[in-house]
């Protein structure tokens, strides 16, 4: 399979996919809030949600059922409302929470289900990323190399490949930074402000957001 791309295709294609994973985003400011919140094992866990989500997303570009949201303005606003308003949920939350909620450990009686859920829900209801990979990988794949679908389904392996390195290294130093500050009822309680703060932000950009 790795012989339908050539190693010079590839070698740019997973150079972009790291850069395209550091830059700043709502993804991974979504496994540094929740790392830094609950902890390594929780933002990890939320890394492999957000990565999950991805297979959708790689699937729907590659059978084509993404370009519906290039045509269709009522079915990227909706998958946009759906994907705000859980922002939104999060934050009422976060807020609501408060420093008691740590007294039963780091992940706040969230369990390892609920956690790799969350990342799915966040990573699915963002249209931009159904829009990013509708445009993104057809540019590395080339039907004079044979088949574009196992191509396309190759380059989005090594994109989730690249996004999990990248993520989980977000995931394990802020969950790192996040676990040695949980003994401070004080610092949790605004550990939880900032992180509303980010999914309220979230929210907005989602809503901002234009196809």
């Amino acid at each position: 399979m790795l012989m339908l791309i050539p190693l010079d295709v590839l070698a740019l294609f997973i150079s972009a996919s790291l850069a395209l994973a550091v830059a700043p985003g709502p993804d991974n400011l979504f496994v540094l809030s929740q790392s830094a919140l609950y902890g390594r094992k929780s933002g990890l866990l939320v890394t492999l949600g957000l990565c999950s989500g991805l297979l959708l997303h790689v699937s729907a570009a590659t059978l084509g059922v993404a370009a519906l949201f290039q045509t269709s303005l009522i079915a990227f606003n909706l998958l946009k409302a759906v994907g705000a308003a859980y922002l939104l949920f999060l934050a009422f939350q976060a807020f609501s929470a408060g420093a008691a909620a740590f007294d039963d450990g780091p992940n706040m009686g969230l369990g390892p289900r609920e956690l790799y859920f969350r990342g799915i829900i966040m990573n699915v209801t963002n249209p931009k990323v159904a829009l990013f990979f509708l445009a993104f990988l057809p540019q590395f794949a080339d039907g004079t190399r044979g088949s574009v679908t196992l191509q396309m389904l190759l380059l989005g392996a090594l994109f989730m490949a690249s996004t999990l390195l990248v993520f989980g290294a977000v995931a394990w130093f802020a969950g790192s930074f996040g676990e040695r500050l949980q003994r401070s009822s004080a610092v949790q309680t605004v550990l939880n402000r900032m992180a509303g703060t980010i999914f309220i932000g979230l929210a907005v950009r989602l809503l901002a957001a234009q196809r």
